[in-house]
C-alpha cells in the first residue's frame, strides 16, 4: 500500500507532508501532522529563535524514540524557495546548511523528522561574528529543579551586573537556557570566553549549587557550560519540541514565572494554548543587543589573577593556553600529587576497555551501559541500583557520570560510576555492562584515521 501524503498550503507556498499519520511520540500518540500543526500554531516565536541562522538537521525518522542522526548539508532535493548557506567547521571541511526565515521552511525541515530545531548563534548574512551569547544550564544527576531555577536567577543578576539583558527559557529537557542577543563584532572564541567568565562569576556568587569545572568528576551542582558557546556547537532553539516521553518544549519565560515554574507543564499540548494566550515572552530579544567588552574586561581580570583557559570541545584542535585536555584524575604522573598513581580500571566482561579505556585513574570507577539512547542507559542503570542499593545509597549525585557520547552521524550514551563514597570493602566488582552497544557495528564510512576498510574489532577470549 503506498505511502500516504498531505499537501498543505502555508503561506501561499505548498508544503508536502509524507506519512503524515505516523507517530512520533507513542506514548502520546502524537503524529508527525500533530508535530507539523503545533510549529505552524507558534511559527511566528519558533522563527524567532532560529531565523536567518544556519541549522544543523536532528533527524528522527523513526520518530522520538528511534535512533536520531545529524545532517549537516541540506538535502539536494529541496523546493527552489529553501535558502541555504555554506558554513565551515573547526575541522576544515564545509557545508551547505538550511536557513529558515518562513513558516513554509519551518514545516518543510519538520516533515525531514527534525522534532527540535538546532540553529547555529550566527547570522547567515556575517557567519563569523555571534549575535548570541548562549548560558546553558547543564545539572548533575539528581539535582533538584528548585536549584536549577536558584542558578538561573543569579545568573540573571550576572548579566545584566555586565550589562547584557538575559532571556530564559526552559530547555525541554533537564536544564535550563539563557540566550543574550549581542553585536555582532565579537569572535567565537571571544564569545566563548565571555561565556566561561559568566560562569566563573555565577559559581563565585553561588559556589554551593553552580560550577564552572568541565570536568564531570569535578562537577557538583549545576554546570555553566560555556562551551556552547564554541563555534559549530548548537542548542534546541525557543518553541523546539524535544523528543522525550512527554513531548516536553523549550519553552522561553518571563523572569517573573521563572521561580515557580516547573518544566512539564509546557508540552506540544500545552504551549499552543500558552502561545495564543500570552504572545511570546522573548518578543523583544532582537532588539535588545547588548556589549561584550565588560565580560572580557572580567575574563582579564580572572586571567591575570591565574585563571587561565579551560578545556575545550574534544574535537576542537588544542588551543594556546588551554589546560590539559584530560580529566585531572588521569593526568600524567608528573603531574598528580606524589604517591597518586592510580590504575587502570578493569573492562567489564567480554570487553576490552573499561571506564577509562586504557588510562590509569586514582578514583574507583566501574562502568555501567553503553547505550544508542539515554533511555535505555538509565533503564540499564535503574536494573543495576535495584541490585545494590545499599551501595547507591553512599553515592552522591555527581559520582553518577552520564556521558553524551558523539559517533560519526549520532550519539550514545555511557553511564559510569564513581564510587569513591563507598566503604573500600563494599565496592561492587566490574560487572558485565547492563547495556552493551557499539556505535561502530552499523557504520560502513571512514574510521577516525580516514580508512574506508575498518578492520573487524577482535573478540575477547576466555
Amino acid at each position: 500500500m503506498p505511502e500516504r501524503s498531505e499537501v498543505i498550503d502555508v503561506g501561499g507556498r505548498e508544503v508536502t507532508i509524507s506519512n503524515p499519520d505516523k507517530v512520533f511520540f507513542p506514548r502520546t500518540g502524537h503524529t508527525k501532522a500533530d508535530l507539523v500543526r503545533y510549529y505552524l500554531a507558534v511559527a511566528e516565536g519558533a522563527i524567532r529563535g532560529v531565523a536567518g541562522r544556519p541549522m544543523a538537521l536532528k533527524r528522527f525518522v523513526n520518530g522520538a524514540e528511534g535512533e536520531a542522526f545529524f545532517q549537516k548539508r541540506a538535502p539536494s532535493s529541496r523546493p527552489e524557495w529553501i535558502e541555504t548557506v555554506v558554513l565551515s567547521f573547526p575541522s576544515g571541511r564545509t557545508a551547505e546548511e538550511i536557513v529558515v526565515r518562513e513558516p513554509a521552511q519551518l514545516a518543510w525541515i519538520i516533515n525531514l523528522g527534525c522534532i527540535d530545531l538546532n540553529p547555529h548563534p550566527v547570522r547567515a548574512s556575517d557567519l563569523d561574528h555571534p549575535d548570541e551569547l548562549r548560558i546553558d544550564l547543564d545539572p548533575m544527576p539528581a539535582v533538584p529543579w528548585s536549584q536549577i531555577r536558584e542558578v538561573a536567577l543569579v545568573t540573571r543578576q550576572v548579566l545584566e551586573d555586565f550589562g547584557l539583558t538575559g532571556w530564559p527559557k526552559t530547555s525541554g529537557s533537564r536544564g535550563f537556557h539563557i540566550y543574550s542577543r549581542i553585536e555582532p563584532r565579537w569572535s567565537f572564541p571571544q564569545v566563548r570566553r565571555a561565556a566561561l567568565a559568566v560562569a566563573r562569576e555565577v559559581e563565585r556568587r553561588a559556589p554551593q549549587i553552580a560550577t564552572s569545572r568541565w570536568w564531570k568528576e569535578e562537577r557538583h551542582g549545576v554546570f555553566l557550560d560555556y562551551n556552547q558557546n564554541a563555534k559549530d556547537r548548537t542548542i534546541a532553539s525557543a518553541y523546539s519540541v524535544r523528543p522525550l516521553a512527554d513531548a516536553r518544549v523549550s519553552t522561553p519565560l518571563s523572569w517573573e514565572e521563572v521561580p515557580d515554574c516547573e518544566p512539564e507543564a509546557f508540552t506540544i499540548d500545552t504551549v499552543p494554548k500558552r502561545f495564543a494566550k500570552l504572545g511570546d515572552p522573548s518578543r523583544g530579544i532582537d532588539e535588545a543587543k547588548g556589549s561584550l567588552e565588560r565580560l572580557l574586561e572580567l575574563s582579564a581580570e580572572h586571567e591575570a589573577a591565574g585563571f587561565g583557559d579551560a578545556p575545550w570541545p574534544p574535537h576542537f584542535a588544542k588551543q594556546e593556553g588551554e589546560p590539559p585536555r584530560v580529566q585531572p584524575s588521569k593526568r600524567r604522573q608528573e603531574e598528580r600529587p606524589p604517591g597518586r598513581l592510580g590504575s587502570v580500571p578493569a573492562p567489564a566482561p567480554g570487553k576490552t576497555v573499561g571506564p577509562t579505556g586504557r588510562r590509569r585513574t586514582t578514583m574507583p570507577l566501574i562502568e555501567i551501559a553503553r547505550a544508542k539512547t539515554e533511555r535505555e542507559a538509565r533503564d540499564g542503570l535503574q536494573r543495576w541500583k535495584s541490585r545494590h542499593q545499599g551501595v547507591w545509597s553512599y553515592l552522591a549525585p555527581e559520582d553518577v557520570m552520564v556521558d553524551s557520547m558523539r559517533g560519526r552521524s549520532s550519539a550514545w550514551t555511557r553511564i559510569r560510576l564513581n564510587l569513591r563514597n563507598v566503604p573500600e570493602g563494599e565496592r561492587p566488582a566490574q560487572e558485565a555492562l547492563e547495556v552493551d552497544y557499539d556505535p561502530w557495528v552499523e557504520w560502513a564510512g571512514p574510521d577516525r584515521s580516514g580508512k574506508l576498510d575498518r578492520p573487524a574489532r577482535k573478540k575477547p577470549t576466555g
